[in-house]
């Protein structure tokens, strides 16, 4: 009986506790590549891209093909008679050029992600003022990835609580027939079946 009395006032102390926590916490959640791609002029950023990989990069590769080649033609044909330090300094830059050249894929990535942050960075300013403006407004302590979220849980997440739409419908951006017509369900208007969208399509 004792035991039995301890175990429930244990779940109503950690039912009041969840509660409280509830209460004072106010969870907002956004898919940022998804709004990203909703601004005008970011999904131009995939072409800049491309570019750059197919020109400015593809260049730079043909050009370490070039030069480890020669690199190793030479030191082939003339190391035999070089000095002892000019032969170690000759087969180290050799070394490199193939390092280099075994490892392209690895270091065209970085290259290319290095690109996309420089020209991605004023659309995340932008994004990232009209997040900080809703914050403020609806008093959000905490905004997490919608990919994070449990799907287990997701028919329970309100559509208003997408601080991604939010920050669009802010920056007076068109969200799409179906994504307004779910948000003026969420709202509460007459006539119109809440439905489970994305704030913005990829393009």
């Amino acid at each position: 009986m004792k035991k039995n009395f301890l175990v429930c006032v244990a779940i109503a102390a950690v039912t009041l506790f969840t509660n409280s926590i509830s209460a004072q916490v106010k969870i907002g959640y956004i898919n940022e590549q998804e709004v990203l791609y909703a601004l005008p002029g970011f999904s131009k950023i995939d072409t800049l891209i491309s570019n750059y990989r197919l020109d400015s990069l593809q260049d730079e590769y043909r050009g370490l093909v070039y030069d480890f080649q020669r690199s190793d033609s030479l030191f082939r044909k003339d190391s035999a008679a070089m000095p002892a330090k000019a032969r170690e300094i000759a087969n180290r830059d050799l070394l490199q050029k193939r390092y280099k050249l075994a490892n392209w894929q690895e270091y065209e990535q970085q290259l290319l992600q290095s690109k996309y942050e420089v020209l991605a960075r004023p659309y995340r300013q932008k994004l990232f003022e009209a997040i900080q403006q809703v914050v403020a407004e609806q008093k959000y302590s905490l905004i997490v990835k919608q990919e994070v979220i449990s799907d287990y849980f997701l028919p329970s997440i309100s559509l208003l609580d997408n601080v991604g739409i939010r920050a669009l419908k802010k920056l007076n951006i068109p969200l799409g027939k179906e994504v307004e017509d779910a948000w003026k369900a969420a709202n509460g208007a007459a006539g119109v079946k809440p439905a489970a969208t994305k704030p913005a399509g990829k393009g």
